[in-house]
């Protein structure tokens, strides 16, 4: 007796639309997928060809600042970094970051997210968004996977301070070490940086995600030092470098002969932000640029390339409403990643991918995994992708959390 089975399930590499498979749940786990299962189960539901995947994965977040609703009036980074600043020291409390990322995690839950990794201020002397999200992480683990990355925003050698703020936050339990060399004072600062928290995690055997080379320069090229550092230090498939914009506008020969290939041999994978790249690059060039790393090329080396939010109303970004497809969807526009296999690799991207580089535990759609899983109104990841569809269903564990379907509704994905 399965405790429940879904029916007549359109799955990601499904061929067609009567390509449908049943997916029996036990015990919070995914005991079965196949076609005509018998009908021995607690709990049936009838997809009725509706797309089943397993949930989407938000890769790279601020929960710190979610919501905020700073206003950027110049749409630059810069602006937003030193508006954050000010917010911190204006308006920040622990209740604050607490309440907000609270409400914002059961919005996405309730779009299918169930798994975010999220970047966290330790510059904040009183490491008040740390103390708020491990907080939050440890009261929503029945609901979201949170994991959290030590983050020092104004720069690992901005001041001090810095350097033991960030142990502090590890020790606190924040998961995983971070850094943005392209914001250090200098060159060398940067590679310093990269070079000390790339040795913190492999002490603590922690993994790594650097906002990395965040820039329109094309010689911000500290995602070279970051390759380097990881292989020097054995730190082989456990470092992740986000964002990498100027690789838009790096020297092609350099990019496919040298760089790739290095972070190849680094087994490095990267996250990039589609909305929030494309809003807050291309500034200061003409004719102006496509701010994202080139994904087809990284994921085309062998790469596990994964594609996040980044923000939602907040100092960087006005708009955003925890929507993965829509994430997949800029993607695969900015990306040149418009074939059929290609729109799929999207999909991928905000599922799978980013559920690799965060090392979750028992994640996919696969007898054995635990059964997570969302299903959307929609035939296949095609419509999925151009209509961004209603969820009408997310699964936690086993246990039907989002339930949208109507008693009178025949007619979902016909």
């Amino acid at each position: 007796m399965y405790d429940l089975l879904i029916r007549n399930a359109t799955l990601l590499d499904s061929v067609n639309t009567d390509d449908t498979r049943d997916i029996a749940i036990t015990d919070g786990m995914i005991t079965e997928i196949r076609r005509n299962l018998p009908d021995e189960a607690r709990t049936v539901v009838d997809a009725r060809g509706c797309l089943v995947l397993p949930p989407f994965v938000d890769s790279h977040f601020h929960l710190d600042s979610v919501w905020t609703r700073v206003p950027n009036s110049s749409g630059t980074l810069k602006e937003g970094i030193d508006n954050w600043f000010t917010y911190k020291q204006t308006t920040l409390t622990v209740e604050d970051v607490y309440d907000r990322a609270k409400a914002y995690c059961e919005h996405a839950f309730s779009m299918g997210i169930q798994a975010i990794r999220s970047h966290v201020d330790v510059c904040d002397p009183q490491l008040r968004g740390a103390q708020a999200l491990v907080q939050l992480k440890n009261d929503l683990s029945d609901t979201i996977d949170i994991q959290l990355v030590a983050f020092p925003q104004d720069g690992y050698f901005g001041s001090p301070e810095v350097a033991d703020l960030l142990n502090k936050a590890l020790d606190m339990g924040v998961d995983v070490v971070g850094g943005i060399p392209h914001f250090e004072q200098t060159m060398e600062l940067g590679s310093r940086s990269i070079e000390t928290l790339v040795k913190i995690a492999a002490e603590r055997d922690l993994l790594v995600d650097m906002h990395c080379d965040e820039s329109d320069d094309p010689n911000s090229r500290h995602v070279e030092t970051l390759a380097y550092q990881t292989r020097l230090l054995g730190m082989q498939g456990r470092v992740n470098a986000s964002h990498v914009t100027s690789m838009a506008i790096m020297d092609p020969y350099y990019v496919s002969r040298k760089l790739i290939p290095l972070m190849v041999g680094a087994e490095l994978s990267v996250i990039t932000n589609p909305l929030i790249n494309i809003h807050l690059g291309g500034h200061f060039h003409h004719p102006k640029h496509r701010a994202m790393a080139p994904i087809r090329d990284l994921h085309g080396a062998g790469l596990t390339v994964a594609c996040a939010q980044d923000c939602n109303e907040d100092p960087w970004y006005p708009l955003g409403n925890a929507d993965m497809l829509e994430v997949a969807h800029m993607g695969a526009h900015i990306g040149h990643m418009m074939g059929l296999e290609q729109l799929k690799t999207m999909v991928e991207m905000v599922t799978s991918n980013p559920a690799r580089i965060m090392n979750l535990e028992g994640y996919g759609l696969e007898t054995g995994c635990r059964a997570n899983l969302l299903m959307l109104d929609a035939r296949d990841y095609v419509e999925a992708l151009r209509t961004t569809p209603d969820r009408v269903m997310v699964v936690r564990d086993g246990v039907i959390r989002v339930d949208t379907r109507k008693p009178e509704d025949t007619s979902r994905a016909p």
